[in-house]
């Protein structure tokens, strides 16, 4: 199973600079679990010590937020795309 994944800026340093990776995983934590191996540093960037996404990382899957649908153990399907889409705050 691919799943697309769509890294922004701040973590392409993780992604060899890339902007779009494939992976696999179940749900998001078996999808992030599956970037540490291939991009060793990057989940101490999106997780917290618990292993949960951090609460200004948020993750979509396919244009949907996950904290709308079953959070860290939303399903993955082949070919669905997640994007990691860090907080932005500012006034």
């Amino acid at each position: 199973m691919t799943v697309k994944v769509l890294v922004p800026t701040p973590l392409q340093k993780y992604t060899d600079h890339k902007a779009i990776v494939n992976s696999s995983g179940g749900n998001i934590i078996e999808l992030i679990d599956a970037l540490e191996t291939s991009y060793p540093g990057i989940k101490e960037k999106i997780c917290d010590e618990s292993g949960k996404p951090r609460r200004f990382i948020n993750f979509y899957v396919n244009s949907e937020d996950i904290r709308f649908m079953d959070n860290e153990n939303t399903a993955l399907s082949d070919g669905d795309e997640v994007s990691i889409v860090p907080a932005v705050a500012g006034g």
